[in-house]
């Protein structure tokens, strides 16, 4: 007579089946690992309207590239871009600016 080697019920139930390949850590890792999310500011500027201008120009030679840009695109890289100087150019490329009155203009 050959005995039939069985496991009970209880014990096939408590053990969960991963995927091939997975390991615990990683499933636990996916479950619990959440990127957070970018906070977004939203803000208004002041700036001469031929600066401002330069924003359609740029935006304007990137639709020729075949790229689509928003104004904010354009700013943000903008500001990537000031971000590598280091503090002599930073310095060269804003004392160059105009001075402006901050704030809303007046309505006439």
């Amino acid at each position: 007579m050959t005995t039939k080697k069985t496991i009970p019920a209880a014990a096939k139930n408590a053990v969960k089946k991963l995927p091939v390949g997975k390991s615990t850590a990683d499933a636990v890792a996916k479950k619990t690992k959440k990127e957070p999310k970018v906070k977004i500011v939203r803000d208004s500027f002041t700036m001469p309207q031929s600066e401002y201008q330069k924003i359609a120009e740029i935006k304007e030679t990137c639709l020729e590239a075949g790229l689509s840009v928003k104004k904010s695109e354009v700013l943000r890289a903008g500001l990537r871009a000031l971000a590598k100087l280091n503090a002599v150019q930073l310095q060269r490329a804003l004392t160059g600016l105009e001075k402006i009155k901050t704030g809303r203009p007046k309505k006439h």
